[in-house]
């Protein structure tokens, strides 16, 4: 249920994103979902990848700073406040969302949010015992 993440600390100047994306590329490394956040001066680009391990081990070669994390994909129904019900639940159980983003693929008709927790476990725990459905990983990477 647990989902690794690829955390990579780019420069935000020109050309660094296309670089981490050919590493990437010429490794044949598919990414499933992705979001990027920036500053004045480095961007955060935080991937979702079909072969975690062989990425980051790729990017290191390459002395690209990867970091790996560990988060949560959901499945919310894909219309207006499929995601509310889910929220309100980590809220009422105290559980602390430190980021998310989200992406509708190929695995089911509904969207699927990855999702950052302050205590993983508890809210794996808390969104199944409320019918959440948390993907599994081996869906996520395929």
């Amino acid at each position: 249920m647990i989902i690794k993440q690829i955390s990579i600390f780019i420069e935000n100047q020109k050309g660094a994103l296309s670089d981490v994306l050919g590493i990437l590329k010429a490794a044949n490394i598919n990414i499933r979902a992705l979001s990027l956040a920036d500053t004045t001066d480095f961007g955060i680009l935080r991937l979702i990848v079909d072969q975690p391990e062989e990425a980051i081990k790729t990017l290191k070669e390459k002395h690209i700073t990867v970091a790996l994390t560990e988060v949560v994909a959901i499945e919310v129904p894909d219309n207006a406040g499929g995601l509310s019900g889910a929220v309100k639940i980590l809220s009422d159980a105290d559980i602390s969302i430190e980021y998310m983003y989200a992406f509708v693929g190929t695995i089911t008709s509904n969207a699927i949010v990855i999702m950052k927790f302050s205590d993983i476990q508890k809210a794996i725990e808390c969104l199944s015992a409320n019918n959440v459905k948390v993907v599994l990983s081996k869906d996520i990477y395929k």
